[in-house]
């Protein structure tokens, strides 16, 4: 019995040193290059929306090789080995395979194009800490609203984001990508009727079951949502009640396997080859259903976890990515989860009504010490739509998360001329505990009409030179 222990675990070792078990009978599989493709550079158009390429435009963001999609030569190869493939990852140029037999992943692991090297992230390199410097803009707390938010007003007005409604922006022409566990019965709610006749819900897709109904499956995402898109006026109005939407299932509720990174890393690619502007998720990872897979707390770095690096890249192309920090404060792991680690995301911790922190908001730094969560906002005792559209009451990071990514699309609408980084450095800098950030509240509290006035004075700054 020992020594077939032994062989079996030698087998088992040898399969995962190359290419990394996410799930029973799931494989990672990386490759060395994308040489002999069909795509070029030279022709974006061919894998990107006009809308993605004309976010790189505006911000100066290349179209570089990690654009270009996975080698269709090397998947045609794997595939007529027998073995299913589940995804492709173009940012990290790797295959998802299924198949119960681990000797067809030993034959893949022979060929001169897969990588058989451990695969490694090289850190980026870290800013150096600076004492922060207090802007100097005061801003009203004007409770006068022209929207009747109902019982969410305290979610909306604690942020002062009200004041940008007032003046007419409210996430008209923002596209949000939401990934979560799917928004059952989003598609017949009375609370998504104007997102709904208004044509604001762009699309959907599942990248856990890829033809799955996402309005069949969990309630999460549905909530998630009304926080951002409800327009229930005297009842519930979100924060960002005219923004667009993409939904995407990324997260499979039945189960938690490390495989749902990279879910997540596939819903994000595609949500930047749409050309979304921004990205909300309310979901972390840290620990496992195969334990063997879980994150240690030295893994939130921002350079370890796949949706960490996945968020970072999506940041890289010019996509705002705000995440829930996670709700683990009351339980051992206590810290925030992936991806709310990585560099640069706007992690969101949670609040009670009266802003201060709850007791299940997960706590930072990151492990390499950075200041996180980033911000707080209500998540404690928050109003929300529930499964059968009624007005309900929750508990979350998974609500203080999307209340301020609607909050942070109405600042970017009042505010394009500037970019993702600046956008949620304003937001930081808005915070109340900017100059004394801790690992409760990150930099606190943001207040949206000082970080719109903040960037209207940058912006006519930088006019003056």
């Amino acid at each position: 019995m020992k020594l077939t222990f032994y062989t079996l675990f030698l087998s088992f070792l040898s399969i995962n040193l190359f290419s990394q078990k996410v799930a029973p009978n799931t494989y990672v599989i990386r490759f060395k290059d994308k040489d002999t493709t069909s795509f070029s550079i030279t022709k974006p158009n061919e894998f990107l929306s006009e809308r993605a390429l004309l976010r790189r435009q505006k911000y100066n963001i290349p179209v570089t090789l990690q654009d270009i999609p996975v080698n269709e030569n090397y998947i045609k190869t794997i595939k007529d080995l027998g073995i299913e493939i589940f995804s492709t990852s173009k940012w990290l140029n790797h295959i998802v395979v299924y198949t119960e037999d681990s000797l067809l992943i030993e034959t893949v692991l022979k060929l001169s194009f897969v990588n058989n090297e451990t695969n490694s992230v090289l850190p980026k390199e870290k800013l150096k800490n600076k004492k922060n410097k207090e802007i100097n803009i005061i801003s009203s707390r004007d409770e006068t609203s022209i929207l009747d938010y109902g019982s969410g007003a305290n979610q909306v007005k604690m942020l002062n984001v009200h004041q940008l409604h007032n003046n007419g922006f409210m996430g008209q022409g923002i596209q949000i990508a939401v990934l979560d566990a799917g928004f059952y019965n989003a598609d017949s709610l009375s609370g998504f009727d104007s997102i709904r006749t208004n044509n604001q819900i762009l699309g959907t897709r599942d990248f856990v079951e890829r033809d799955g109904d996402i309005y069949r499956d969990a309630t999460h995402g549905m909530s998630v949502l009304s926080t951002i898109a409800a327009n229930i006026p005297g009842k519930l109005i979100g924060t960002a009640p005219k923004a667009s939407f993409w939904l995407f299932r990324s997260e499979d509720e039945r189960s938690e396997y490390y495989i749902e990174e990279y879910y997540w890393l596939n819903a994000a690619e595609y949500a930047d080859s749409l050309g979304v502007d921004m990205i909300h998720s309310s979901l972390g990872y840290n620990e496992f259903d195969d334990t063997i897979s879980n994150h240690k707390y030295s893994d939130m770095d921002g350079n370890t976890a796949i949706s960490s690096i996945a968020a970072d890249i999506a940041s890289s192309k010019g996509i705002l990515v705000v995440t829930s920090a996670g709700n683990e404060g009351n339980d051992p792991w206590k810290y925030i989860s992936a991806p709310a680690d990585a560099d640069d995301v706007l992690s969101v911790g949670a609040t009670n009504g009266n802003g201060k922190v709850a007791n299940f908001s997960s706590r930072g730094p990151s492990s390499d010490k950075r200041v996180k969560p980033d911000v707080m906002a209500q998540g404690s005792f928050v109003w929300v739509l529930d499964a059968n559209g009624r007005i309900s009451i929750s508990f979350g990071t998974s609500f203080s998360g999307p209340i301020i990514a609607g909050a942070v699309a109405c600042l970017w609408q009042a505010n394009p001329q500037f970019s993702n980084l600046e956008i949620i450095d304003a937001v930081k800098k808005s915070s109340n505990y900017y100059t004394n950030p801790d690992s409760d509240y990150g930099y606190g509290i943001p207040d949206f009409n000082k970080a719109d006035k903040y960037l209207k004075q940058l912006l006519n700054e930088r006019t003056k030179k």
